[in-house]
């Protein structure tokens, strides 16, 4: 791993990509060792059974032929799983967030998804509605802790999205997706697969549309580890999250409580992705 003295930069092209494309993927930011700790840290949570508070699955009779009931998403893991609250401020990932951002990142929010054989996808969304970052916007860091493509239910984007106003959703699929949320794309609009090897990190703007589809493969889950950052110069986030920002030493830091409905004036409670 990079000493806190050697910065993590970014090429002239990556920079320009995510300027002009709302996303980015870096290639084996995190290696082969590093993804191994991370994906036998989560493995042994799902070994182990329940979390309170954090995973808690079901029985595979209960589940009723859902996956995603016996292997839930953990959310806000760096909460109480060192593994997590380290990679979240890995150097290299706040270094690009730096660099993207034009100051320094904040952490807002973590979390692992599994995502195994049979599992629905996420319809196509947008995730600073769900923060509700001001002023600016989020950026993800969608860290693929398996290799992952269309076959396993692997991430889609939608280049140039970045420049649009935060959507209103209608009901999604929920045959295809187990989030209630879709937005519609814009005229001419084209969906991009991101398919990824694991330890690649997949970086894009809060406003950028994206989403993913069902795992149909037999035997590959979709694992990856998903956090979401905002500048230094953030003023107000969604209820869930203002008071647990971490800065890259992890440090604390709390803003404002964007107060209110969402957008679209619907109160929302949850997390996205």
């Amino acid at each position: 791993m990079p000493s806190e003295s050697t910065k993590f930069l970014l090429t002239p092209e990556l920079k320009s990509q995510f300027t002009e494309e709302g996303y980015i993927v870096i290639r084996g930011l995190f290696t082969s060792e590093e993804v191994r700790e991370i994906r036998e840290t989560f493995m042994e949570i799902a070994k182990n059974g329940t979390l309170p508070g954090y995973f808690e699955p079901v029985s595979e009779e209960e589940a009723n032929g859902e996956p995603l009931l016996i292997y839930p998403r953990i959310l806000y893991p760096h909460r109480i799983i060192d593994v997590a609250r380290k990679y979240m401020i890995d150097s290299r990932v706040m270094d690009v967030l730096a660099e993207m951002f034009g100051e320094e990142a904040l952490a807002a929010q973590s979390m692992f998804y599994y995502k195994p054989p049979g599992s629905r996808g996420q319809a196509l969304h947008q995730d600073n509605y769900y923060l509700r970052v001001e002023p600016g916007t989020c950026i993800a860091a969608w860290t693929a802790i398996d290799d992952t493509d269309q076959g396993n239910g692997g991430l889609v984007v939608v280049p140039k999205t970045q420049h649009l106003d935060i959507q209103c959703p209608h009901e999604a699929d929920r045959t295809e997706s187990y989030f209630r949320d879709e937005v519609d794309l814009p005229e001419g609009s084209r969906i991009v697969p991101a398919d990824m090897k694991a330890g690649d990190v997949l970086f894009f703007n809060g406003s950028t549309i994206h989403g993913s589809y069902p795992n149909r493969s037999a035997d590959r889950f979709r694992r990856s580890f998903i956090c979401h950052y905002v500048g230094a110069s953030t003023l107000k986030l969604g209820h869930h999250i203002h008071d647990d920002l971490h800065n890259r030493h992890g440090e604390i830091i709390t803003v404002a409580t964007n107060k209110g409905g969402d957008p679209c004036g619907v109160e929302f409670e949850g997390a996205p992705h």
